[in-house]
């Protein structure tokens, strides 16, 4: 399994980005994916879960601001961040699987004015 991100960047507050990230591998359709960030200094965070049934989580600091999404024909999963916060800056990775079995090379994400 490889995967791939991309669309992190430098937005100011309130704007949006839209990540990517593109799954190599076998049935991408049974993996729960996942989102994670890391912020300097700071510890991982779990940022946003979809299950492969479907089903998502978020964390409470997400506040409703973002949405995770899947297209199983594309072989990829989506995270649309809205009224980012400067303290969003991270970055940002994509894991499979429910343990994070697999990660990928992770995407900066910078909200500043």
């Amino acid at each position: 399994v490889e995967l791939v991100e991309s669309g992190g960047g430098l937005v100011q507050p309130g704007g949006s980005l839209r990540l990517s990230c593109a799954f190599s591998g076998s049935l991408f359709s049974a993996y729960t994916m996942n989102w994670v960030r890391q912020a300097p200094g700071k510890r991982r965070e779990l940022v946003a879960v979809i299950r492969n049934y479907g089903p998502t989580t978020y964390a409470d600091f997400v506040e409703g601001r973002f949405t995770i999404s899947r297209d199983n024909a594309k072989n990829t999963v989506y995270l649309q961040m809205n009224s980012l916060k400067p303290e969003d800056t991270a970055v940002y990775y994509c894991t499979a699987g429910s343990s994070h079995d697999y990660w990928g090379q992770g995407t900066q994400v910078t909200v500043s004015s």
